[in-house]
């Protein structure tokens, strides 16, 4: 298993949309193209409050790679993206990690 950690910078004032959209649209998608998410934070305490950030999991780069290009070019993420992004776009930048479980992870 590899893990990534996505970051979304939010635009100002657009993270409870973003949120929205998650919870609404997208994951729903992503059940479709077997990407799986591990867990999703926003920061209470600290810097960066305008953040989401999300964890997934993938099988192998190819996984990643096979689950990202279908959910992007489905039509129900197309239509869900247009929808919610009628007033602007959600989202000013995105961080991406690829990470690997140590020996001693309690995520394998």
């Amino acid at each position: 298993m590899i893990y990534e950690l996505r970051i979304y910078h939010a635009m100002p004032g657009r993270l409870p949309a973003l949120v929205d959209r998650f919870a609404k649209h997208t994951l729903a998608i992503w059940k479709k193209h077997d990407i799986r998410p591990v867990g999703f934070w926003t920061v209470d305490i600290g810097e960066n409050t305008n953040d989401l950030y999300y964890m997934l999991e993938w099988d192998d780069m190819a996984h990643r790679d096979r689950a990202s290009a279908s959910f992007t070019a489905d039509k129900k993420w197309i239509a869900a993206r247009a929808l919610t992004e009628q007033d602007g776009p959600l989202i000013s930048g995105v961080s991406r990690t690829i990470l690997k479980p140590t020996e001693y992870s309690a995520l394998k």
